[in-house]
């Protein structure tokens, strides 16, 4: 199976040193049987005063840093190795009463997920709502997966993918309505428009595998990358990134998986000093796969390497 090593820089400079408040990090992989972590490094510097790990409600591992002092510059390095299995669509096998849309779930599992069909974001004109029913057919049956995979396609196809580094969500009716924006807004796109259908989604962050730099086939690389996940009985809880049309976890490495996006923020902190001494943020994702070794030959990589700053 693949082994991919992940290597995510983020770094804050200042005109002067400031003083640091708690910093929280959403980087390490999410264990499963799809993915199993190797070996895992955190390095912060300046050094906190304290460095502890909790799980939150939804069962992400949270690095919570604390310090003190003054710095002009704050550095987290993350490096994970993991071994990763890719899932493809056919490989799923949803319950018989799940292949065909509108599909309901059990009463063992619906006070567990109907938190994550409730919506989240305004629709007063159903713009979502609208675009979500154009994928269910008028002269026949319409199968689950292939709808969740026509809006995922749609979403790629039919909007330009803007980089914005100032985070933040832009609510899905804008996403319609300008026709772009970051994978964190496809990706929210997607959930509210499974969710108006009665659909449990969330929200995943984590990173992206690029096959390939000449090719150009996957966008959202060089950063932290965010997607969907969808609830569909029989098959569990099945991955769908739309910047990419990507269903299943084929080159998607999990981190965080939460309700709202706003739970699953990679790194977030905060400081003290004067608004004119921020002097930006850098953010550095490498991405690589080990090549199976050939007589005595150790591993290469293959690397993806893309630099963004705000």
């Amino acid at each position: 199976m693949p082994v991919l090593t992940v290597r995510h820089i983020t770094t804050y400079r200042y005109k002067q040193p400031v003083s640091l408040g708690e910093h929280r990090m959403m980087l390490r992989p999410r264990e499963g049987h799809d993915q199993r972590l190797l070996d895992e490094r955190l390095e912060i510097t300046p050094t906190p005063s304290e460095l502890f790990w909790v799980h939150d409600v939804f069962g992400n591992s949270v690095a919570i840093a604390r310090f003190t002092g003054r710095t002009r510059e704050l550095c987290f390095e993350n490096t994970a190795r993991l071994d990763h299995r890719p899932q493809h669509a056919l490989d799923f096998r949803l319950d018989e009463q799940a292949q065909i849309y509108p599909l309901s779930y059990s009463s063992d599992e619906m006070p567990d997920l109907a938190r994550s069909i409730e919506r989240l974001y305004p629709d007063p004109d159903h713009a979502t709502d609208q675009w979500a029913r154009r994928f269910l057919h008028r002269d026949g049956p319409t199968r689950v997966l292939d709808l969740l995979r026509d809006m995922t396609d749609a979403i790629k196809r039919e909007h330009s993918y803007v980089p914005r580094y100032d985070g933040g969500i832009q609510d899905p009716a804008k996403t319609l309505r300008v026709g772009s924006g970051t994978c964190r807004d496809f990706a929210v796109l997607m959930i509210e428009a499974a969710r108006s259908l009665g659909l449990a989604a969330r929200f995943v962050s984590g990173y992206l595998y690029m096959p390939s730099v000449d090719r150009g086939a996957h966008l959202g690389g060089g950063a932290t990358h965010a997607w969907a996940r969808i609830y569909l009985p029989g098959a569990g809880w099945v991955e769908f990134d739309p910047t990419n049309g990507i269903v299943g976890n084929r080159d998607l490495i999990r981190v965080a998986v939460a309700r709202d996006a706003r739970q699953a923020v990679p790194l977030s902190g905060t400081w003290f000093g004067f608004p004119s001494d921020n002097l930006g943020m850098t953010v550095e994702v490498n991405v690589t796969m080990e090549e199976p070794s050939q007589e005595g030959i150790a591993p290469a990589a293959k690397p993806y390497v893309q630099t963004s700053s705000s």
